[in-house]
Parts: structure tokens; sequence; C-alpha cells
């Protein structure tokens, strides 16, 4: 289960060739944007090549006027840049014990970026929903077959739903990361940037946006990314949404070692939905006590927030247990357990790092 770590380029850990898969090392976090050569690739199937020429990006469904816009046109609208936190929902799947099927991610399927693109709103808006409509649905171009037993036959793509209106608050059809076109690894020619929830929704090499009027039950929708919800006594497959509040300590890494009796700067970065991070607690005791950290980054709806504490080292070498916790807006703290309902996603449970403090 365990992959070798190899190192690919522009420093980013192989988790998978075919398809690609690419993780930043969290360790190398030091900027609030991800430069976009280190930013973490996540991909089911082979990347399409698509001609921009070519390219058309159909909106229909149950909207009044279906239409097509090719890629000029869509640069032609007015844009807007946005930072944005993308996580994969199975960030820190490799710290789950038992081992778990799925890409071994450690902390670095995460980053920041600043995404420019045209608001999903504006498309709809000339589409004209129909009163009944209530989810809208995004394709991607990516597609294939799944070695999976619970998978449909044949060829499916990847397709991902997201109710109406949150589709019309928020949601981006990007054409631009860090100010530079698109790559092709990240979605080119447009993907869709959904702030604040976990990456699977933000559908990349995007060609179809259909406007539905009934819930959408597709495979990434209610097979795959997908957790158990409970209602009392009953669980129910509920698709993955929203990003669970969390803090990640970036250095020192887990397994470094440090001077004792010195002052080490302990640093991360924290994130959540729909609010912001108030608070950032370190302990270096293993959880048997904490002190609040320096919050490095103004707010920024659904961006993350680094952090940093002076720690002073102990004077006797041996090991100590480092623990970040982030508490937000709206009172919600990192759980100390993990919920087994969330399946291998949603892993945001308090990650003790063991650092070796050496005289």
């Amino acid at each position: 289960m365990q992959q070798e770590e190899k190192r690919l380029r522009d420093g980013r850990i192989v988790r998978g060739e075919t398809p690609l898969n690419l993780e930043m090392p969290f360790e190398t976090l030091d900027s609030f944007i991800t430069p976009t050569e280190s930013f973490y690739v996540r991909t089911h199937f082979p990347i399409p090549s698509i001609d921009r020429g070519a390219w058309w990006l159909r909106v229909e469904g149950a909207v009044e006027n279906p239409f097509s816009i090719n890629y000029e046109e869509l640069l032609e609208l007015e844009s807007v840049t946005i930072p944005a936190t993308l996580e994969c929902a199975g960030n820190n799947r490799n710290f789950l014990e038992p081992k778990v099927k799925g890409v071994q991610w450690k902390l670095g399927a995460v980053g920041t970026a600043e995404w420019t693109g045209v608001p999903l709103s504006t498309l709809l808006d000339r589409a004209d929903a129909k009163a009944n409509a209530c989810e809208v649905i995004l394709e991607g171009a990516d597609g294939g077959m799944l070695d999976e037993p619970k998978s449909p036959p044949g060829e499916l793509r990847f397709v991902r739903s997201i109710p109406l209106d949150k589709a019309r608050r928020d949601v981006l059809l990007a054409y631009k990361m860090n100010d530079s076109e698109l790559p092709a690894e990240h979605g080119f020619p447009v993907r869709a940037i959904v702030p604040g929830w976990y990456a699977m929704a933000s559908i990349k090499w995007l060609q179809r946006i259909i406007v539905t009027d009934r819930t959408f039950f597709g495979y990434f929708q209610t097979i795959d990314y997908a957790y158990w919800k409970r209602r009392g006594d009953i669980a129910e497959r509920t698709p993955l949404t929203e990003l669970q509040v969390k803090a990640q300590i970036a250095k020192p890494a887990e397994g470094e070692t440090v001077p004792a009796n010195a002052t080490i700067r302990v640093h991360g970065a924290a994130w959540t939905c729909d609010g912001e991070i108030t608070k950032v607690e370190l302990s270096t005791d293993g959880g048997a006590s904490w002190k609040e950290t320096k919050l490095i980054d103004k707010p920024i709806p659904d961006a993350w927030c680094r952090w940093e504490y002076q720690w002073q080292t102990p004077s006797q070498p041996g090991k100590q247990i480092l623990i970040a916790r982030a508490t937000d807006s709206q009172g919600r703290t990192q759980p100390v357990e993990r919920d087994p309902d969330r399946g291998t996603y949603m892993i945001n449970h308090l990650l003790p790092i063991e650092v070796e403090v050496q005289l």
C-alpha cells in the first residue's frame, strides 16, 4: 500500500503516473499563493488534449435559452480574479490506520491559487434557468474505464453536480491560474472553481453545463466522493461538499531533527469553508497543553491562512509531539478523533507530528 516517494519535475512527489497524480511537499510552503509548478495535480483519467480553437462549452438542460460559447467569446465576458484554496478530498489519506485504498496523499494535496475567469452566474443568467431547476451538472472532457467493481460498465466521464444557488453565488469558470493561461494538467482551457468545497467539485476540462430539475446521482456523486451521513440509526450515502476546518504543520516536518534549547519557527496553514480561520493553536507536548499561534495572512473567504509560532525547544534531547488545531468564525474546531463514516475522505482530525530534539 505504501508508495515509494520519488521526485518529478519541480520537486512534486509522484503519487501515480497513469493517471497522473502529483503532490506538493507541504514542508515547502512559504507563500500565500502556491506556485503553479508546485501545485498538486489530481487526475482520474488521461489528461485530454484540447484545441482551444475547436473547444465549445455547451449550456443546456432545464433552461429557456440553451447555447454554446467558444473560448474567445468566453474571454470577452467580464472576468473576476479570486484566491481560492483547493484540497483533494483524500488529502492525508496516507496517515489513516489501517491503510486504505486510494491515492496515498500525505499533507500536500492542497494549494491556494489566484483564479481568473467568468462567474458561472453570467452564463446561467443568459441561459435563463427554468423555475423548477435545482442543480447544475458540470461535465469534464476527461473520461475512460474504471477498474472498480461498483463502477458502471464501459467508459464514463468525470461529472459532478452542485446546487443551483451555490452555482449562482460564487462558482467561477476559470481560464487563468496565477495570472497565466491554465495549464493542461489543471484543466485547460476552462475549469470550474467551486470555492469552499473539496476539489472534486471543481471540474477540469469543462465541456458541458447541464441545468437540471432533479437530483443528480452520478458515479462520482454517490458511489465515489461520497460518505455515510447518519440520520438517527439510518446511514445515508451523501455527496462530499464543504471543506472541513483544518490546520496542518509544514515545518518542522515529520521525523525532522531540531536543536535543543533553541527558538524554532513552527509554521503551517489552516482553512475552512464559509467562514474565516480565527485561531490556530499549537501543542508541543502531545496535546497536554496548547498555545495560540500568530496568524500571518489577512482573512479571505475560502482561502487558507498561514500561521506561525516561535517554539522554545526543551533543553534535554528526546522526542516531541507537535499538534496543530484550527478554529473558525463559525465556532468549528478540528475533532480529536477520526469519524469512520467518512471512509477515506474528509480527513481533518488532529494529526500528531513527531520531531527529535537533539543536543
